[in-house]
């Protein structure tokens, strides 16, 4: 069975409206004509919605993005190419870091680059809405698919039982995005399946109680996913879920004050014991427009030029990846380059020359137009690119006709963030000192980024220092930094500078409150259970 999200799912298409009017007031009653008995006839319904649900990481509408309706997206108020999520997540992990700057004057992205961001700042508030957008169609479908319902339209019990996994993988997506919305923005309101759409305003809970609901949920559901195999690829299976409580584990003293590390370590321990994943020996193919070979992702966003077509996702992060003096689009299997992200100079200097995950840098080495330091935000000439995810397959070949879009899927999570999770929770759990078996794994990451053990370290070597900079050098530009200077006490303050930090060039430090970004202006104003952020 293919879930693969398309922008032809016309029924998915009548239950977006379903649920549109709550995309930014999830208490107006919808007033599309769609009808519960009129969808639900159809039995294939409930696959479409579920793959509605997995598109809503990727896709922005029902529209293509060469439609001529950019303001026909799930969100009201916004350019569809900027309202995608992994687009938004991708600026609000990466812009405020030492990773990447962007130099488009684009509304909201000046901000993000130097955190003068408000609570109107576009970015997030189009990410606090994908949150609950993705809150609010899966409460609807869990609300459709009670075994009561199910009953009285005569379902048979072959597609009872495959709509009860679904149910699970729906599930894991609404905590994959509460997740994000934890680490985002802190408290938020909780919509689950007892909150149906025109109901009273949702009530803002606590981002610690946010966090026990995500993990509980998580902890329910991960043994109703299904394996991973070739039919599964792109849905959420059990190693999606050990991985993204992990990632929750991880970050448990951050959101709640309470560390979780040994739990970290389990978590990340059971993706690496089932032996269902292991490490590409070529870090580049992890990126390619074929990467769906790889045995080392562990959940994506998959997107494919016919079926996913959007601005954002990969189709964002190949053409934007690209730009200033020198560099072609034809390298990369695109038709232009956009000349958006770069790297600080920061974490450039963090690569070896001979480290083979720079081997798609360009900057100064390649060419003398090129600086590796962030001199003018609005020059691409200044801070390298790095090209890290292409339109091409593995083998070189441009993939698929239709250069405007990307076959190319976005890792989510893959083994080799899970072996630096379990390194993390080792040393965290035992005051610093990792154990032998994380320096195995952090030596498996070193090895194929160098192709030998010249690179490897020793236990007494491995500090945390050292940690997060291989973390920059492996999981560059794949949205994990903000997150973890905050969990590692880099981001705020003055103890660690980069480029624009604080809005100036050498960096500065900036207020404790940034760590959070505000609940969006306008909701606050429409429902008055929410608090807003300190400092804000």
């Amino acid at each position: 069975m293919n879930l693969r999200p398309s922008k032809a799912l016309s029924v998915a298409a009548a239950l977006a409206f379903l649920v549109a009017a709550g995309c930014t007031d999830p208490t107006v009653a919808p007033k599309s004509t769609v009808t519960e008995a009129n969808i639900w006839s159809d039995q294939s319904s409930y696959q479409m919605y579920l793959a509605k649900l997995y598109g809503g990481l990727i896709l922005t509408s029902q529209t293509g993005p060469n439609e001529n309706c950019d303001k026909c997206g799930d969100l009201a108020g916004i350019d569809e190419g900027y309202s995608e999520y992994l687009r938004l997540f991708w600026y609000m992990q990466e812009l405020p870091t030492d990773e990447a700057v962007i130099g488009w004057n684009d509304p909201g992205v000046p901000e993000l680059n130097v955190h003068s961001w408000t609570a109107t700042n576009i970015w997030p508030v189009a990410m606090y809405y994908r949150v609950m957008f993705q809150a609010t169609m899966v409460g609807e479908f869990l609300r459709q698919t009670t075994l009561e319902k199910l009953n009285s339209r005569g379902v048979g019990s072959a597609l009872r039982q495959q709509i009860q996994n679904y149910r699970a993988e729906a599930r894991f997506l609404r905590a994959l995005s509460y997740a994000h919305g934890i680490d985002f923005f802190g408290g938020m309101p909780l919509v689950t399946e007892a909150d149906p759409i025109g109901g009273a305003p949702p009530m803002q809970v606590s981002r610690d109680s946010l966090y026990n609901y995500v993990v509980s949920e998580l902890l329910s559901l991960r043994d109703s996913l299904p394996a991973r195999s070739a039919s599964t690829y792109g849905r959420a299976t059990p190693g999606a879920a050990n991985m993204l409580l992990s990632v929750l584990y991880l970050n448990a003293a951050v959101y709640t004050g309470t560390p979780h590390y040994d739990l970290a370590l389990n978590a990340a321990q059971a993706v690496i014991a089932s032996g269902t994943y292991s490490l590409n020996s070529v870090f580049k193919n992890n990126f390619t427009a074929d990467n769906n070979l790889s045995p080392e992702l562990i959940f994506v966003a998959p997107q494919d030029a016919a079926h996913t077509q959007t601005w954002g996702g990969m189709t964002f992060l190949v053409h934007a990846g690209c730009g200033g003096d020198g560099m072609q689009a034809s390298w990369y299997g695109m038709d232009y380059c956009w000349g958006g992200y770069r790297m600080k100079q920061q974490v450039y200097r963090l690569f070896d020359i001979t480290d083979t995950r720079a081997a798609s840098f360009y900057g100064p080495l390649q060419n003398a137009a090129h600086t590796d330091s962030v001199i003018s935000i609005g020059n691409f000439n200044h801070g390298v690119a790095g090209p890290k995810f292409t339109n091409m397959n593995s083998d070189g070949v441009t993939h698929g006709a239709q250069l405007g879009m990307v076959d190319t899927d976005f890792p989510i999570f893959r083994l080799a963030e899970t072996y630096l999770n379990y390194v993390e929770a080792a040393m965290r759990a035992n005051a610093g000192t990792p154990t032998a078996q994380a320096v195995t794994y952090f030596n498996a990451l070193r090895q194929r980024a160098y192709g030998n053990a010249t690179h490897n370290v020793t236990a007494g070597q491995l500090t945390y220092d050292t940690l997060l900079a291989e973390r920059a050098r492996e999981l560059l530009f794949e949205a994990k930094r903000r997150t973890d200077l905050i969990r590692f006490g880099k981001f705020t303050g003055g103890s660690y500078l980069w480029a624009w930090k604080g809005g100036t060039v050498a960096g500065s430090s900036i207020d404790t409150h940034l760590a959070l970004f505000p609940l969006p202006a306008n909701e606050l104003a429409a429902n008055r259970n929410l608090t807003q952020n300190p400092g804000y």
